[in-house]
């Protein structure tokens, strides 16, 4: 997590900071629609994330506090991601954006179709 130092003073400065890219958002998405992912969904699911973006992406967005990780003693070792009580608090966020995703959609869609 932000230490209190670290926060920037405006709060959409602050949520940029935290999801602010496109693989954090992609990676909401994946754990939005599904409650928990192993490491090889979200890599098959997220086109043109590479291993080692998604490994660091995860491990910052565990450090926020946006997803758990959980590691099962097992042989191979299986590992779960999924949205924290944190994460889960941006699905209104996400909501909104996929709406105003389909609306954008459709406007370009029905603007070349003139």
């Amino acid at each position: 997590m932000l230490t209190k130092d670290e926060l920037p003073i405006c709060p959409v400065a602050t949520t940029v900071q935290l999801i602010g890219n496109k693989w954090k958002l992609l990676i909401i998405r994946n754990l939005r629609m599904e409650d928990k992912q192993r490491f090889n969904q979200l890599l098959k699911t997220i086109p043109g994330i590479s291993q080692k973006v998604l490994t660091e992406n995860l491990r910052a967005m565990e450090a926020d506090g946006l997803i758990t990780r959980t590691v099962y003693p097992e042989v191979p070792p299986r590992v779960e991601y999924a949205l924290s009580d944190l994460g889960n608090s941006m699905r209104p966020i996400m909501d909104a954006m996929e709406i105003w995703g389909r609306n954008y959609q459709e406007l370009v869609r029905s603007a070349s179709a003139e």
